[in-house]
């Protein structure tokens, strides 16, 4: 007798289910499982590699390899057919915060809570800054970056400041990390896409493109004078900075940017 399939672990069904192009309302649809929506989501978005993806849905990395491929195929005929898809059925079952221990990027769905708790703990006038890295420099590829150093600041002041490793984190998963310690903003240089829109679901306020001394760069913030870059991203390679910029606080020219 085969063994039933086992459910996949998702995190939430999607907050938007159908997708339809002008003029195709009549259309029969193209029907994306959640399971299927769910690999998209951590493989796609939150740049998860299918072994990561495969320990947070507690399947195999073979079946997330099979979801994705097929997954991929309904999506591009949707966009190459103009057919609608809606995200509908399939064989999973929902986390709702009960197995957070196994989210690589930690819950989405206890931020609320968390953010509550945050609050009622430490006031509302404190903040923590998370900076990327490196003896004393600001490491300039958020993804690959071994250590953040954690700054707690009140009033506009450094109260407390420590160095922490990542533990062999990366891209998405350093969100959740950001997150489990209670970063409510981070400065760092380049960051890529798949990275800032993880950041931006968990709230975290996001300074790219800077370099130079970590330390400097939160007393600056704090002051309103950081120069920053709104739109950086990052290429993996070499990272230039030139001239156009953003400084926090004024909305005049900054110093730094990442290409």
């Amino acid at each position: 007798m085969p063994r039933p399939p086992r459910c996949r672990r998702i995190c939430g069904a999607p907050q938007i289910d159908t997708f339809c192009p002008n003029g195709c309302e009549n259309t029969k649809p193209i029907l994306l499982t959640l399971d299927e929506y769910e690999v998209i989501r951590l493989v796609d978005l939150e740049q998860q590699t299918h072994e990561q993806c495969a320990a947070q849905m507690d399947i195999s990395r073979s079946t997330v390899q099979e979801i994705y491929e097929v997954a991929r195929r309904k999506i591009a005929a949707c966009l190459v057919h103009g057919k609608p898809l809606h995200i509908t059925g399939g064989n999973y079952r929902i986390c709702g915060g009960q197995e957070a221990a196994h989210c690589g990027r930690w819950c989405r769905m206890q931020r609320a809570n968390t953010e509550k708790s945050n609050k009622k703990c430490k006031g509302d006038s404190i903040m923590k800054i998370a900076v990327t890295y490196e003896n004393g420099q600001i490491f300039q590829h958020f993804g690959h970056t071994e250590q953040f150093k954690l700054y707690e600041a009140t009033d506009g002041k450094i109260t407390h400041a420590e160095v922490v490793d990542t533990n062999g984190s990366g891209h998405g998963a350093l969100a959740g990390f950001l997150m489990q310690n209670g970063v409510d903003t981070l400065i760092c240089g380049g960051i890529g896409g798949g990275a800032q829109a993880a950041l931006a679901e968990a709230g975290i306020k996001l300074y790219g493109g800077v370099s130079g001394d970590a330390d400097a760069a939160v007393s600056a913030l704090l002051s309103g004078n950081l120069g920053y870059d709104p739109n950086v991203h990052c290429d993996h390679h070499d990272h230039e900075h030139g001239e156009s910029g953003h400084t926090c606080g004024n909305h005049g020219c900054g110093k730094h940017s990442c290409h």
